[in-house]
């Protein structure tokens, strides 16, 4: 048995060692391309996944550190190209990729642009529902903007054409794939909305890929579909294609073939409904004129039952009962009355008034004369009375004394003078003499010296 040499065998520790080695200083870091499957994002913050393509995939890890500079969240199935370096799991001998960085790729960038902004104008407001417009119906004059020489120009016209032929229609041409297309359709629904000529519009094209839709995932179109005066209909694509013309627009239609039909009328549904609402009024006819006819034959028979020569006939004849009671009930009332006057007057006769009225006269007169008596009594008790009283009054009369040479002196406040102290040299003084007034000034003062005295002296406590 041949012997080899101990540097030529590798454990399997120092193999996995080699490889890992060879394979980060040989590859380094590479840019790969594929689709995401088996995501795995555990509470550490890491991602685990597979990136598989056609024919075979490999296993990739990307670190917390790294992923959080991720600007999207990844899905399975979603394509996606990451910046990554090659390395070899020693314990398990399974080579990986360590992704450091990750971006959409293809209809996946797309799509994340495409979420980016449906979220942006959800957050202005542009999809509320209070914004949608009530389509017109019936629409007077369709306005379709679109591809001239696209197919959903084709299939909008033949559903108009099968379904209302009388309607018209505007088409205003418009490119709606490639870089120049959003600038295009603005134009085009601003000139509808300048012209005014359609009451609805419809805004789309046929089914494509999302790169081929993307003109109607614009910011431009959306505010310009916002704006428009007139009621939009979004048909864009086919059923499972979504863009954002379809949130703002007023009404989403799965193609342009179904916005035909939502702004048109069916004109053989029309003529049905016609069809149907005269068969149901000649029915509710027949049966009004059935039930006039009816009520006609009943009022007829009651009226030859209740004939107006009957009625009349009846009517008198009550007339001349009527009159009848009427007369006896007035004799009988007259005969009752004329008894009663007869009552009246014999107890009138019975009891004569004028004896109580001579009474009476000489009972007035007897009285008349008693007050008369009583009266002049009273006058001259009160002459006596007022004699004595005004020769009283006379007997202290302010008058009567100063009839005697005796007068009353006031001082300029009006207050009768009484003493020297109340009045000053130069004062005024009016003296009422009997027959008038008298004004004197003060010149001198020549108080009584006992009688200053006197009210000088305190005057003795009265008394308990």
């Amino acid at each position: 048995m041949s012997q080899f040499p101990s540097s030529a065998i590798f454990t399997v520790s120092r193999l996995n060692q080699t490889v890992r080695q060879l394979l980060e200083m040989e590859m380094g870091q590479i840019w790969l391309s594929g689709e995401i499957s088996n995501l795995s994002q555990p509470s550490s913050g890491h991602w685990y996944f597979t990136l598989k393509d056609e024919r075979a995939q490999v296993r990739c890890a990307m670190f917390r550190t790294s992923n959080r500079k991720v600007t999207f969240r990844p899905q399975n199935g979603q394509q996606v190209l990451i910046r990554a370096s090659i390395t070899l799991y020693e314990p398990r001998g399974d080579y990986q990729l360590l992704a450091e960085s990750m971006q959409p790729a293809g209809d996946g960038l797309l799509q994340q642009q495409f979420e980016q902004l449906k979220q942006r104008l959800a957050a202005e407001g542009l999809f509320d529902q209070q914004f949608k417009q009530v389509l017109p119906s019936p629409a007077k004059q369709v306005g379709v903007i679109t591809s001239a020489s696209g197919a959903a120009l084709h299939d909008i016209l033949q559903v108009l054409q099968r379904r209302d032929p009388s309607l018209p229609v505007i088409v205003y041409p418009t490119s709606v794939q490639g870089a120049e297309a959003p600038l295009q359709i603005v134009r085009a629904i601003e000139l509808a909305n300048q012209r005014d000529e359609c009451d609805v519009l419809i805004v789309g094209r046929g089914g494509g890929s999302l790169e081929d839709l993307w003109s109607f995932n614009d910011e431009r179109v959306a505010h310009a579909i916002f704006a428009s005066r007139i009621p939009i209909v979004s048909a864009v694509g086919h059923e499972t294609d979504v863009t954002i013309a379809d949130f703002v627009g007023d009404l989403r239609a799965p193609t342009p073939s179904a916005a035909a039909e939502l702004v048109s009328r069916n004109q053989l549904e029309l003529l049905r409904q016609i069809q149907s609402q005269h068969q149901r009024l000649e029915m509710a006819m027949d049966y009004y004129l059935a039930q006039r006819n009816r009520d006609f034959t009943r009022l007829h028979h009651r009226l030859q039952q209740q004939h107006p020569q009957l009625r009349l006939a009846r009517q008198q004849a009550q007339v001349v009962k009527l009159r009848q009671r009427l007369d006896d009930a007035m004799q009988q009332q007259l005969r009752q009355t004329s008894r009663r006057s007869e009552r009246l007057q014999q107890r009138l006769m019975q009891q004569q008034p004028q004896t109580r009225i001579h009474r009476a006269q000489q009972r007035l007169q007897q009285l008349s004369y008693q007050m008369q008596s009583v009266v002049e009594r009273q006058l001259n008790q009160n002459k006596q009375k007022l004699g004595i009283a005004c020769s009283r009054l006379e007997g202290v009369s302010p008058l009567a004394t100063l009839a005697r040479g005796y007068n009353v002196t006031t001082a300029p406040d009006g207050k009768v003078l009484k003493n020297v102290a109340q009045i000053s040299p130069g004062e005024t003084l009016k003296t009422r003499l009997q027959d008038g007034w008298v004004e004197s000034q003060v010149t001198t003062l020549a108080p009584n010296q006992n009688a200053v005295k006197k009210r000088r002296k305190p005057s003795s406590p009265t008394p308990k």
